[in-house]
């Protein structure tokens, strides 16, 4: 028997009735509430990211799986319960299914949040960093399952580039390979995510969030394969961590997940991780003004792509 989004997915009134009107609406991810930030610094910041699409005059829809059942839109309720509950998942879009039969509750990264976004009928979605191509990969053949996931789903995602702990050529390659559009926004460079820029040339860029949204449009009006648009924007260059102090922090960071032999589904953790407590926290902070950023930038891009 198949099922619609509306037998699987469960919205919240409030993204429902914007949904059907066609308000503006932008997805957000809950890794970052349940597994990126300390408590009870996760649930103050999902609180002012849903205030920022709020004030730009959009409906937030934090995105999360509670007992099976994946939730667009999150009440305060559900918020506190992804910020505070111990024990919760990290779900990828592979992990759905079973999420689904096993009654499990977890957090959605990018992947699971871009799919279950756009099965509910949401075109733009914002997030930190994507993850992408690892270091090393000719020899673990590591990637995100972002990619792929990107590579098959028409939503929008506004991001900081990826994470700068992975091989950011070898992302960028793969996701042409995969036919994902990379735009960069006021941009030549690819971001850097803790930092303003990373050095890798892109070959698009846009100036403005009617820009992004001529382009969705475009995407539909043209058809073929169901592929991402990746709005790529820079944390602000006075906001940005140190860079210095960013690649002497990555260098150890890299040599000691070589000594300890960490790799695979560990790797990221333990250097991001890293990267916070030899910085001082000083990477989450650049992490932070990262996501504010795409977030109100998402909202300016949802409200541009609901006008006629």
């Amino acid at each position: 028997m198949r099922t619609t989004p509306d037998s699987v997915l469960q919205p919240s009134d409030e993204v429902a009735e914007a949904l059907a009107s066609g308000a503006p609406v932008v997805a957000l991810e809950s890794t970052i509430i349940s597994h990126g930030l300390p408590q009870p610094r996760n649930l103050e910041v999902a609180r002012e990211l849903e205030g920022i699409v709020r004030a730009a005059g959009a409906v937030p829809a934090t995105i999360a799986v509670l007992d099976g059942v994946p939730r667009i839109g999150l009440g305060e309720v559900e918020l506190e319960r992804i910020a505070t509950e111990s024990g919760l998942r990290k779900l990828g879009q592979r992990d759905l299914p079973v999420a689904a039969a096993l009654k499990a509750s977890g957090a959605t990264t990018v992947s699971a949040t871009s799919f279950l976004a756009a099965r509910a009928g949401i075109r733009v979605f914002a997030t930190g960093g994507l993850g992408g191509v690892h270091r090393g990969w000719t020899e673990d053949q590591d990637e995100s399952a972002d990619l792929d996931t990107l590579a098959r789903t028409r939503i929008t995602v506004v991001c900081a580039g990826v994470k700068s702990i992975l091989d950011v050529p070898a992302t960028l390659q793969r996701l042409e390979t995969r036919g994902v559009t990379v735009a960069g926004y006021r941009t030549d460079t690819f971001p850097g995510f803790y930092l303003h820029s990373s050095g890798q040339p892109i070959e698009w860029r846009i100036e403005s969030p009617a820009d992004a949204a001529e382009i969705m449009r475009g995407q539909d009006a043209l058809g073929g394969q169901e592929t991402a648009l990746i709005v790529a924007n820079p944390v602000p260059v006075d906001q940005q961590l140190d860079p210095e102090l960013h690649d002497r922090v990555l260098a150890e960071a890299l040599a000691a997940a070589e000594r300890q032999g960490v790799k695979g589904q560990a790797i990221t953790p333990f250097l991001l991780g890293y990267l916070v407590d030899g910085t001082a926290g000083a990477s989450l902070e650049a992490n932070l003004a990262a996501v504010r950023g795409n977030v109100a930038l998402a909202s300016r891009i949802a409200l541009s792509w609901a006008r006629p």
